[in-house]
């Protein structure tokens, strides 16, 4: 069985690799795992969950089931410490306008922030948590 929650990230992604060393130094318990959506790991859980393959945004799946775009990003900010904390009552104002700002940062992201090769190696303490 996999441990929940897991949050899916592009794992050449500089912006993403980023985020998620962002969200390990700020969760409240370090309760979530991390895998890349072309992992054999996020493959199978794509596939699981029904998550479209051509998915291009992360995805949060927990106990209430997979979700992706701002509305993974706002579950997140439930799992992190004050005031990143705030943010997670965003999820209850309409989606729309967020999802349509989550996805023109998306389109950018590797022309703004850049791709690597392949996904780094967690630091040895946090390996576990990596699927």
């Amino acid at each position: 069985m996999t441990p929940l929650p897991i949050l899916l990230y592009d794992g050449p992604c500089t912006f993403c690799q980023w985020s998620v060393r962002f969200l390990l130094r700020r969760e409240r318990e370090p309760h979530l795992h991390f895998a890349s959506l072309d992992s054999e790991t996020g493959k199978r859980l794509r596939e699981e969950y029904s998550i479209p393959e051509n998915i291009d945004a992360v995805v949060l799946i927990d106990q209430e089931g997979a979700t992706w775009g701002s509305d993974a990003a706002f579950r997140v900010c439930g799992l992190l410490n004050m005031p990143w904390r705030l943010f997670y009552s965003f999820r209850h104002l309409p989606s729309p306008p967020f999802q349509a700002l989550y996805r023109f940062v998306a389109k950018r992201r590797g022309k703004w922030f850049g791709r690597s090769e392949g996904c780094p190696l967690p630091d040895p303490d946090q390996s576990a948590r990596f699927l």
